[in-house]
């Protein structure tokens, strides 16, 4: 892996109860935990155009220090790190200061190359996060996986008895990520929802950044405007709220 820039397009598409799709266009950005860059255009820790700070990450909120070493110390407990490792992150970076990310993903990578796990770091409007940690079995670029539910996300979708498939080709020249959400129940299995990301890698290069800006402009803060617009047009469709249950502001599972 190399850090990168990987622009694309999102796909959303509820089957249930009611059919309801949409579509639009975002970039993340690839970087090492240990040696994230720095631009003209891309801050560190400080505001800039675009800007990644580390504590807008992390499987506690608000956690103070190093997201590297905050991520090598609860990954080690389950022996997915060890000293010399590299974790990647692939996110949404702030624009202009502000940053919703519905889902980020870690790649610890070992000495020798292989993915050892992804996370799955889940933020839901409400203001909380899980952190879904599933190890990795296979030596290639595709990675499945699965995981139940474990964080209230829609208010039109329930949590109990549904889970996650993961179905992801890791970053390269290109990244795309798959997930189906299912639900199991005693007369059989259900698809509920499909979302997708399949994007290409450029450099980190404030020429790119530059173009990126004008492209997607305000680029997070349209991604939590569509999430409540759309969010309304579901309403209308006649779709009842789900109430939240009880939810602790961070959790992790293995």
């Amino acid at each position: 892996m190399e850090p990168g820039l990987y622009i694309g397009e999102v796909i959303h598409q509820r089957f249930a109860p009611r059919p309801h799709r949409l579509n639009y266009n975002i970039f993340q950005i690839l970087v090492d935990l240990d040696h994230v860059p720095e631009t003209h255009f891309l801050g560190y820790n400080r505001f800039n155009l675009f800007s990644f700070y580390e504590r807008d990450h992390g499987p506690v909120q608000g956690e103070k220090g190093s997201l590297n070493d905050r991520m090598a110390a609860m990954l080690r407990e389950k022996g997915l790190y060890a000293q010399g490792d590299r974790i990647w992150l692939l996110t949404m970076p702030r624009v202009l200061g502000f940053v919703f990310n519905p889902i980020s993903l870690y790649f610890p990578q070992g000495a020798d190359g292989r993915l050892k796990a992804v996370v799955y770091e889940v933020n839901n409007t409400f203001g909380d996060r899980h952190s879904y940690v599933l190890p990795v079995i296979t030596d290639t670029r595709h990675i499945r996986q699965h995981s139940n539910k474990r964080l209230h996300v829609s208010p039109f979708m329930d949590t109990r008895d549904m889970a996650y498939d993961f179905d992801l080709t890791a970053p390269g020249e290109t990244f795309a990520l798959k997930i189906r959400l299912r639900h199991h129940a005693a007369e059989g299995v259900r698809d509920m929802l499909f979302a997708g990301f399949t994007a290409k890698r450029t450099p980190i290069t404030d020429e790119a950044l530059w173009k990126l800006f004008w492209a997607m402009p305000l680029m997070t803060l349209k991604v939590v405007a569509g999430i409540h617009w759309e969010a309304l047009k579901i309403a209308l469709k006649g779709i009842r709220l789900r109430p939240k249950p009880p939810t602790e502001k961070s959790s992790v599972s293995f």
